[in-house]
């Protein structure tokens, strides 16, 4: 890879940790320890490979449909291992960032979230930032609110002003949006900042991810011109 054309933010909307855990007769709570060892590799991955941040789409908004005891475990998992994991996050400087609705989570893992988000703050390394209660539609909604809050003149809104109220506005926009496990749609994820990102399709279901595949998806980035709606001479 060049090392000029490593995007700075990957966004990856893990899926496929359900039917991982089904093709092979066992509960999908298997599939989704499996899909957190995948996580896991793929940050080090990342961070390996010069990515800068890296948004890992962890629970959506509508996540909330699924059965009380998946989600159940789901949250477990948020709470036994986010900040078991801060030797792995210090070792390899990760910082941890969220992005989503805090208020909706239980306190108990907000409060995991917050704790993990204050003890990385000073790492220098990849930010990998956890789209937690998260949604696309709803991040704007809160951004408006904000504004609106604030008394700002309606003349005086722009783009750039939406902006600079979304969760995290330091970040910046995705280069380049995975999804695993063949489906293709965007399912309310990082929907005002993927409005010129790539998007990269993979067939193999999460859990089976590993650094080779995130490197393949990086090659397939390097080979695509990007002209954000112009035209290059």
């Amino acid at each position: 890879m060049t090392s000029h054309k490593i995007p700075a933010h990957v966004g990856i909307i893990m899926d496929g940790n359900g039917r991982w855990a089904q093709n092979r007769n066992m509960p999908r709570t298997q599939g989704h320890i499996e899909g957190l060892k995948a996580a896991k590799r793929i940050v080090k991955a990342a961070s390996d490979m010069g990515i800068s941040y890296l948004t890992l789409y962890t629970f959506s908004t509508e996540n909330w449909k699924r059965t009380q005891e998946e989600v159940g475990f789901i949250m477990g998992l948020v709470k036994k291992y986010l900040m078991a994991e801060f030797e792995f996050y210090k070792e390899n400087q990760i910082r941890i960032r969220f992005t989503g609705n805090l208020s909706g989570l239980p306190q108990e893992i907000a409060d995991e979230v917050v704790e993990a988000c204050e003890k990385t703050s000073h790492f220098s390394g990849l930010s990998v930032i956890l789209a937690l209660n998260y949604g696309g539609r709803d991040e704007i909604v809160r951004a408006i609110r904000k504004i609106i809050q604030k008394g700002i003149p309606e003349n005086e809104i722009t783009e750039e002003l939406v902006r600079l109220h979304l969760d995290n506005p330091d970040v910046p926009d995705p280069d380049l949006i995975i999804r695993t496990a063949s489906e293709q749609r965007s399912s309310n994820f990082l929907l005002w900042e993927s409005a010129y990102s790539e998007f990269y399709f993979a067939d193999k279901l999460w859990p089976d991810w590993d650094a080779a595949d995130l490197k393949a998806a990086l090659d397939n980035f390097q080979k695509r011109t990007r002209r954000f709606g112009g035209i290059t001479a």
